[in-house]
């Protein structure tokens, strides 16, 4: 049952007679500018014949609390909160427990129930509203909705020789396994040489990735930190700048080509933010091109792009199945 005040004892989730003790602790969690706070159940171990087993419990929100300031900094929002939560006792030799007491699937992974995932999705949605640039927001967005798409792109991925080979070989684009001098040094036109001019040109680097929290899977953690980090070689593909025209475009093309929420709210709620003339061009020209490149392409995830660093954009645009931009400034 749901505890039913901030730090009021809560009732077991499971009989009594089942020997389950446990009490409830407060904490928060920081969304935008909304402090959520919540009640959460902290399990404990119940013996049955034959050794342990562990008892899961749920969480219960209480009324939001709104900070007085929006947190500007880079950082990821949640982290601050998180640390300062208690820390329980942690049973020796329980691997799969982290040092905050709770299962962790992946390095970082924040286990959620579905309405705290309900409430962050709601948070976050309103903040990246607000300011398309919050990336920290986008992030925890596409986290929390991505329940149906996630599993969709892992099977695409799953059914594809070389999208299956990224699974398994779980490859990462950062400055770290990037060789940035030989990209610069490959001939122009190539994927290499492209996404480099990318990056310098709009002054972004591959290491502004934040890593997954909220999901759920350790496989579908990596498919979205995948999309993440692919993200710059679609704008490199698409010929499109990271400006507020640019970013949408790439946006209804990830929208058709992934089907995240994500990428479908910030699709049509861009626009809000264009003038008029450059409605008219989003609307006329990009938008009807991005659409269709985007449900005649392959899946974007199913390229191993680190090993097309020599091949010529538009021979990997044809491969793919995206028709080349329109001659428009964007």
């Amino acid at each position: 049952m749901w505890p039913i005040a901030d730090g009021a004892t809560s009732r077991s989730l499971v009989p009594h007679s089942a020997g389950v003790q446990g009490r409830s602790r407060p904490c928060q969690c920081l969304v935008g500018s909304f402090l959520l706070r919540f009640n959460i159940y902290t399990p404990s171990w119940v013996v049955r014949p034959g050794g342990y087993c562990w008892v899961t419990a749920e969480c219960s929100p209480l009324l939001p609390h709104v900070e007085t300031h929006h947190r500007r900094d880079a950082a990821p929002f949640w982290d601050e909160t998180h640390r300062r939560l208690p820390r329980p006792s942690r049973p020796a030799g329980d691997p799969l427990r982290s040092s905050e007491g709770c299962y962790q699937l992946y390095p970082g992974h924040i286990p959620t129930s579905p309405l705290q995932k309900a409430l962050l999705a709601a948070g976050s949605a309103f903040m990246a509203l607000c300011d398309p640039y919050r990336h920290d927001m986008v992030a925890v967005l596409g986290e929390t909705t991505g329940c149906l798409a996630l599993p969709n792109l892992r099977d695409k991925m799953k059914h594809h020789p070389e999208g299956y080979r990224i699974l398994q070989e779980r490859p990462r684009i950062r400055l770290s396994t990037l060789d940035m001098s030989k990209l610069r040094g490959l001939p122009d036109g190539s994927l290499g040489r492209e996404y480099v001019r990318f990056l310098e040109d709009n002054k972004v680097s591959p290491d502004t990735r934040m890593p997954p929290k909220f999901v759920d899977d350790e496989e579908l953690a990596y498919v979205i930190q995948r999309y993440r980090e692919v993200h710059d070689l679609m704008h490199t593909l698409l010929g499109m700048p990271t400006n507020m025209l640019g970013e949408i475009v790439v946006k209804w093309f990830e929208a058709v080509q992934t089907g995240l929420p994500m990428c479908v709210l910030g699709a049509a709620f861009g626009p809000v933010r264009l003038s008029a003339r450059k409605l008219q061009v989003l609307a006329t020209e990009l938008v009807p091109w991005a659409i269709r490149s985007g449900r005649n392409a392959s899946c974007i995830l199913n390229v191993y792009y680190e090993q097309r660093w020599e091949q010529p954009v538009e021979s990997l645009r044809k491969e793919i199945g995206i028709f080349p931009p329109p001659a428009v400034r964007v």
